[in-house]
């Protein structure tokens, strides 16, 4: 019998563990760690930091349904994995061995590399559940004495995908307040453009997101490097096409969120032969680590260089229905090394994603991810939103359920061709 340990119970390593389980039945024993015991829906956070969801109603508590399953469950911080001796030591000092090993942990949030940056500073966040509540709690304080407002990415960050939702998202609210008005807005990102993603743009993402900005009086900055933040005010820098400084901006606000750069977790920063200099764990094709081939990992975790470098600093975004093909690659691969036989799965790398934008929203397909691409496509309609709503509620379900079936396959690529037919 062999023993996988799950590190992380995410969008990734939660459907791992029950792919997992479902692929290799009672033989192996599949065991799942995470620091909360709860699944959190992460992209419901923007509508959670507006008031949109309340907190209890997309989170899934992780014991039971996994028990359920079959799948032991540690709710515990992992302190440090050693893969050369196949274990992970937990906060609270036991030692885990196992087998194999697969790295889900998402990222830990680069706060600190810029200063005053993040909730323990002067801006909010939409990256975890907690950060999302004391934004809502920070915004209903706001909306008491309405005034400048900054939303975007930090450098290095490679998320951008949030910081877009978020600014539309805030409009939309103000809007239906009746106090847009007073709300004057800017978003400030590294991207070299408007819809860069930190992929090189999906489509006309460019074209599309600039003109829904202008369409909603949102002002922005890019190629920018944000300096510092204050109490009540931002300086970032912007920067010319060769990354030299062009211009200072000193930008007010009354409420402001940031999205991060990203690092990896703790736990394994500095693991030789294991991650990047940053903290990423390096992979080869088939989800697996070189030095340490039983550590596969999928997931905002994994090291991708940018496919092409930018002028101040951009990462690379790992979503929803690319992180679910590395793990359908990760637990085929696992199976096919248990029955003896050589690993050949490889994910596609695909990205479908649904973004809302309050009172519509923006489709983004891009088969593979990185470029150059065999299918480009970009939509915005009304009916984005209905499908993200949608599936969050067939999501959340199929979690508490305890399902394995591949959610973005089954569903949304359903939902697309569905209402792509339907004009």
């Amino acid at each position: 019998m062999a023993h996988i340990v799950v590190l992380g119970a995410g969008i990734g390593g939660l459907p791992a563990a029950y792919d997992l389980r479902g692929a290799l039945g009672k033989a192996h024993e599949v065991t799942v760690i995470n620091a909360a015991d709860s699944f959190q829906f992460t992209p419901s956070n923007p509508w959670v930091a507006v008031g949109w969801r309340k907190p209890e109603q997309v989170i899934v508590p992780l014991g039971q349904p996994l028990e359920r399953k079959g799948i032991r469950f540690i709710a515990g911080a992992a302190k440090a994995v050693k893969p050369a001796e196949r274990t992970v030591e937990l906060a609270d000092g036991q030692r885990l061995e196992y087998d194999y090993l697969v790295i889900t942990t998402g990222p830990e949030l680069a706060f600190d590399e810029v200063p005053g940056l993040g909730p323990e500073g002067h801006t909010q966040s939409v990256c975890t559940l907690p950060h999302a509540e004391k934004a809502h709690a920070a915004y209903r304080e706001f909306l008491k004495h309405p005034g400048p407002v900054v939303v975007g990415a930090a450098q290095g960050a490679s998320c951008f995908g949030p910081a877009y939702e978020f600014a539309m998202i805030l409009d939309s609210d103000l809007r239906k307040r009746k106090l847009r008005h007073q709300v004057p807005m800017t978003f400030v990102t590294s991207e070299p453009y408007i819809g860069h993603l930190g992929l090189g743009g999906v489509g006309d993402s460019r074209g599309l997101l600039e003109s829904a900005m202008r369409e909603r009086h949102i002002n922005w900055i890019t190629n920018a490097k944000i300096k510092e933040v204050r109490p009540g005010e931002l300086a970032a820098v912007e920067h010319d096409s060769d990354g030299k400084p062009v211009k200072e901006h000193i930008l007010p606000f009354a409420y402001s969120m940031l999205l991060p750069a990203f690092k990896g977790v703790d736990a394994v920063m500095g693991v030789e032969g294991l991650v990047n200099p940053r903290g990423f764990i390096t992979i080869d094709k088939y989800q697996r680590n070189a030095r340490y081939p039983n550590v596969y990992s999928a997931g905002v975790c994994i090291a991708i260089a940018p496919p092409v470098p930018t002028p101040v600093p951009t990462g690379v975004p790992k979503t929803g229905y690319m992180i679910e093909s590395m793990v359908s690659a990760v637990v085929a691969n696992i199976k096919s090394e248990l029955e003896g036989r050589p690993v050949t799965a490889v994910a596609t790398w695909n990205a479908i994603c649904l973004a809302d934008f309050g009172d519509t929203g923006m489709a983004f397909v891009a088969l593979p991810q990185i470029p150059p691409r065999n299918v480009t496509w970009t939509r915005e309609g009304r009916w984005v939103r209905l499908a993200k709503v949608a599936f969050e509620k067939y999501f959340l379900r199929k979690m508490r359920a305890g399902s394995s079936e591949p959610f973005y396959e089954k569903y949304v690529l359903k939902a697309l061709g569905i209402l792509r037919l339907a004009g």
